[in-house]
């Protein structure tokens, strides 16, 4: 029985972030964690001489959220430009997942047109450690340009 390695595991502290906002390219490097999923729409299906029902994908909607640490105002300012111009925004997130001592080399994952859903405006905390920001989001497409390769034994 062949197994997975121990090190082919991707440590995900290796990361890169990257925002593009209005032509603008910035390490998002005070990133801690970032989730992207794509959920289907999902129709039941009846089918004649079946007792169960099918299941048809219709389309789909991206989602995700990231914290990050409270040392940044580049989301604060799309904020404020929303309540004065009521122009909503949309950026791209790439990140890329690379672990040296991994064999299945690296992955990149393009977010595409990604809005906020909400903003965090000011924070603290007298009891707290280290302030955090964070957000929910929608995309609207991806792209994958980089993808693992496949691990010793899985074909």
């Amino acid at each position: 029985m062949i197994k997975m390695l121990a090190k082919d595991a991707v440590s995900s502290k290796l990361a890169e972030c990257f925002v593009t906002l209005d032509n603008d390219r910035y390490n998002f490097m005070q990133a801690i964690n970032l989730e992207a999923k794509v959920e289907k729409d999902k129709k039941e299906i009846s089918i004649l001489g079946k007792t169960g029902k099918g299941n048809k994908s219709t389309g789909w909607k991206g989602t995700g959220s990231a914290s990050f640490h409270y040392n940044t105002g580049i989301f604060r300012k799309l904020a404020q430009r929303y309540k004065e111009t009521g122009e909503d925004c949309y950026f791209d997130i790439q990140v890329t997942n690379e672990d040296p001592s991994s064999s299945v080399g690296r992955q990149t994952v393009i977010l595409k047109d990604c809005n906020i859903d909400g903003f965090l405006l000011a924070k603290f905390d007298t009891e707290g450690d280290i302030n955090e920001d964070e957000f929910d989001f929608t995309f609207e497409d991806f792209e994958i340009p980089e993808q693992f390769s496949l691990l010793t034994g899985m074909r």
